[in-house]
């Protein structure tokens, strides 16, 4: 096949699994985790890396921020053979038992972003896959890091949350922001929900774990908010789902 027009690469890399940052600069230390890796491809914010899990291909590459460029990448990733995809991200906490360096592993997203509604009415539920968050919770036992497993809100605008009261839409985000939050969300970040919407339009499995930042609510409520911008335990726990994703997979060929 021809290289596909965002990704700059064809179906030769032979990877059906796919751990997905959003941050280019996460790849290398990502795929330097794994045995034998190398670097794949860079175009736009896509960069892309190989490695090896258990003697199969596992291909490591940005995202971007935000939906649009999303659905490029698993879009794109999807026509080279890719069919499960494990996104690695960060968040900030929402439920208050949520603080700084914990793990959260979305098992479904709030659809507070526009991309998804270019697939399917906004209706239709962001869920992730049951393989792959199962895969995503032993995971996150069997390295020893702190986790829940939830809903997570997923938006387009990081300063429409941090600063709705400057917004002329502000009291409509607020409003909402109060109702998650008392439905019992977990934390925000801006990629799951399309993440989920495309594979499962695709017919693809996808899944998400992400570190925890902050929580903006516990400071509200004047509990201490520990602050940690190490993303080794949701890159730890990506790898080993991945792992387990492969294992079970061979096992039950």
């Amino acid at each position: 096949m021809e290289p596909l027009y965002h990704i700059g690469f064809d179906d030769s890399h032979g990877a059906k699994y796919a751990i997905l940052p959003g941050d280019p600069a996460r790849v290398e230390k990502i795929a330097q985790l794994l045995q034998n890796p190398r670097f794949h491809h860079q175009n736009r914010e896509y960069t892309t890396w190989l490695g090896e899990i258990c003697g199969q291909t596992v291909m490591v590459m940005s995202t971007g921020m935000g939906g649009p460029s999303t659905a490029i990448a698993v879009e794109e990733l999807y026509q080279t053979g890719v069919t499960n995809f494990v996104r690695v991200g960060t968040c900030g906490g929402m439920a208050l038992p949520v603080k700084g360096g914990d793990l959260v592993v979305a098992t479904s997203a709030i659809r507070m972003e526009g991309t998804t509604r270019e697939y399917v009415p906004v209706e239709f539920p962001a869920v992730a896959s049951l393989d792959i968050t199962n895969a995503l919770v032993q995971a996150a036992k069997n390295t020893g890091h702190n986790w829940h497993a939830g809903v997570v809100h997923c938006k387009d605008s990081f300063y429409g949350q941090h600063s709705p009261g400057r917004m002329p839409a502000g009291t409509q985000l607020m409003e909402k922001w109060d109702a998650w939050i008392k439905a019992g969300c977990l934390a925000s970040e801006m990629e799951s929900a399309t993440l989920f919407i495309v594979a499962q339009i695709l017919g693809a499995r996808a899944g998400c774990v992400l570190s925890t930042i902050w929580n903006q609510e516990r400071r509200r409520q004047g509990l201490d908010d520990p602050h940690s911008h190490d993303t080794t335990p949701a890159i730890e726990a990506a790898i080993e789902a991945v792992r387990l994703l492969i294992v079970q997979d061979q096992a039950s060929k």
